[in-house]
């Protein structure tokens, strides 16, 4: 048994999550953890809601609330989505816990004393409204390099250029349309420069990882500045420096903090546990893997960003230093990212209304429809695009018509003949019956090396061939007129009762909800693909500061079933089967169209109010002046 880590990228709690986010980092990540459980490995999976940074102000500050009350909105929002998407975390927290803080303040003050983080000044955005620091991103302009209009103050999308929002030229704040005004402050800055040669050396070692997730992570060390990593703000994480500790306007940059979230949670996860040292058989073992998921929109923060911080923290820079009393740390094995996913040929925008919700699909459809178009149709390795024709024909054709249908077939056919899963007799056995089972054990290794290499969409492609040939058998044995001969009958019926559980298993990473119903079935008993559950918890250092979490119990042998075939129970009953999945009307294509234009349109009218409003108090507050 091996120690695994998975670490999943943290939703931003400043609103609810989109298909687009959890194709990115989510369903991705959930489909490789539940693979490992299965092969037996010890799997630790972590994540949680990322909550500072201005971007939550903005939006507080629009809804008439505090950044704690709309982060502690958005967390349950989001903690709600992803349990019910099935996402088996053992610990999704957040990071506005006291333990994520402690843990921040311990790698701050490592890195600093090593050398890594020093002080420096740095010219800001400044809104001349609210006299608060405006986020990089939320200030657009021409890009100094490509001239592309649009670009971000920390990127330009067009040309790849990390930018800073002073080189912009003609900035504009995206939150109200004004100019920013900059400022010259004190900050401290990661040295990422000391810590570069040492970064690059480590992806250099890197195998196996996606061609465009390596070559873009290696580019971003063609030319590499310090980044400042606190911000004149008021919504963060203290800065643990004498005079700086106690400035209400001075606390570390969300980016700094948040890709800590990784090991916060996990030590968070261990004190849960009853041992708070458990959390380094993941974090300090050099043999055990981490595998962070996310979209391609993050690898910044994990291929280069948090490996630093790490490399800063075990003083493994050019500068050497000390490990602190949390290290060494491991570093990433790989970075699993996605490529991005749009929707009827649009960009996902919240902000603009082009969005489908987790909330409202899962409200509409079953979870596992949804879970598997981001799996056969999502963006693995290139761009993919949601579309409402599309997923109902991979819900009719391949869900309901193939496997729903193989499984009910089955399971019918049983109940009808024998009421329980009958014998198999070696002697009527032919070479099709042998070469059928066969097929479905061997596709174990098939399936199974696709899925731990993070070719996830060939893998389910492979799994489905295999329920595509177990209805091939079903078709050429015809056990429906099969009248005098019990044994045979028995004989084909198990056999195509064993294959159906075999392939149950290949599916079950994919589809955990269905699974448990197909098991069910054909007579199994007990938790075969167990669901992750929400508890409420109470901050284990803020007492009264109350969360949910995700969390749940997998256990092999217990909870888990083995990734292997599993002998079927001769005799277990077998009751008249329930349609496992049904078919969409087709008629849903364009109710969602519908309801996508309508939702767009009053969306978009009331960001025009919106700004209309902000304009006009601009202007009436500059005529008092």
């Amino acid at each position: 048994m091996s120690h695994i880590l998975v670490n999943v990228a943290w939703p931003y709690a400043n609103g609810p999550r989109h298909i687009g986010h959890v194709a990115g980092f989510g369903v991705p990540s959930d489909v490789y953890a539940r693979y490992e459980r299965m092969k037996g490995n010890d799997v630790l999976m972590v994540s949680g809601t990322d909550e500072h940074g201005t971007p939550i102000l903005v939006e507080a500050e629009k809804e008439g609330l505090t950044a704690q009350e709309l982060a502690n909105r958005y967390n349950r929002v989001i903690a709600k989505d992803l349990c019910d998407l099935g996402l088996s975390y053992d610990l999704f927290t957040r990071t506005t816990t006291g333990n994520h803080e402690h843990v921040v303040q311990e790698m701050f003050t490592q890195c600093l004393k090593n050398g890594y983080i020093y002080k420096g000044t740095q010219r800001v955005a400044i809104s001349p409204s609210t006299g608060r620091t405006l986020p990089d991103r939320y200030i657009e302009g021409e890009c100094p390099i490509c001239h592309t209009e649009g670009a971000r103050g920390d990127q330009c999308d067009a040309c790849g250029n990390e930018l800073d929002p002073d080189e912009l030229i003609n900035p504009v704040s995206k939150i109200n349309g004004e100019t920013p005004r900059f400022e010259e402050t004190e900050h401290y800055f990661l040295d990422l420069p000391a810590l570069a040669e040492a970064n690059l050396a480590w992806l250099n070692t890197r195998e196996g990882w996606r061609t465009n997730v390596i070559n873009f992570s290696k580019g971003l060390f063609k030319e590499v500045k310090p980044r400042a990593i606190t911000r004149d703000i008021d919504w963060g994480i203290p800065v643990p420096v004498k005079g700086w500790i106690d400035n209400p306007n001075k606390k570390l940059y969300v980016w700094f903090d948040a890709v800590i979230g990784y090991l916060s949670a996990s030590i968070e996860w261990a004190r849960r546990q009853g041992d708070p040292e458990l959390w380094r058989q993941w974090w300090n073992d050099p043999s055990c893997p981490a595998y962070y998921f996310m979209g391609k929109d993050n690898i910044t923060f994990h291929s280069q960003i948090w490996p630093s911080e790490m490399l800063a923290y075990n003083g493994q820079g050019s500068k050497g230093g000390e490990t602190g009393k949390l290290g060494p740390l491991n570093m990433p094995e790989q970075v699993v990212a996605s490529e991005f996913m749009t929707m009827e040929g649009k960009k996902f925008s919240s902000s603009r209304g082009i969005v489908i919700y987790v909330k409202d699909i899962l409200s509409r459809y079953p979870v596992d429809a949804v879970r598997y178009y981001i799996s056969i149709a999502g963006p693995e390795s290139s761009d993919s695009d949601f579309t409402w024709a599309e997923f109902v024909r991979h819900n009719n054709e391949e869900l309901a018509s193939s496997w729903g249908n193989l499984v009910n077939r089955v399971a019918n056919l049983i109940a009808k003949n024998f009421g329980e899963i009958p014998a198999l007799d070696e002697d009527s056995m032919t070479d099709e019956d042998r070469a059928l089972l066969d097929e479905t054990r061997g596709a174990f290794a098939t399936v199974g090396g696709f899925i731990e290499n993070h070719h996830q969409k060939a893998g389910l492609i492979e799994a489905m061939r295999v329920v595509g040939d177990i209805n091939k058998y079903i078709s050429a044995t015809e056990p429906w007129k099969i009248k005098d001969d019990e044994k045979r009958l028995g004989t084909v019926l198990h056999v195509a009762a064993q294959a159906v559980s075999d392939a149950n298993h290949l599916l079950a990473p994919f589809l955990p909800h269905a699974s448990q119903k197909v098991w069910e079935a054909l007579g199994g008993k007990g938790v075969f693909s167990p669901l992750p559950r929400l508890e409420e918890v109470e901050d284990l250092d803020k007492p009264g500061f109350n969360y949910p979490i995700i969390t749940g119990d997998y256990k092999l042998g217990e909870t888990v079933h083995p990734w292997e075939s599993e002998p079927i129970e001769v005799g277990a009953p077998v009751a008249k089967p329930t349609p496992i999945f049904a078919k969409i009307p087709k008629e849903a294509v364009e109710e969602e169209l519908a309801r996508f234009d309508e939702a767009l349109a009053a969306r978009r009218a009331a960001e025009a109010e919106r700004l209309a409003a902000e304009k006009a108090k601009l202007a009436a507050e500059e005529k008092a002046e």
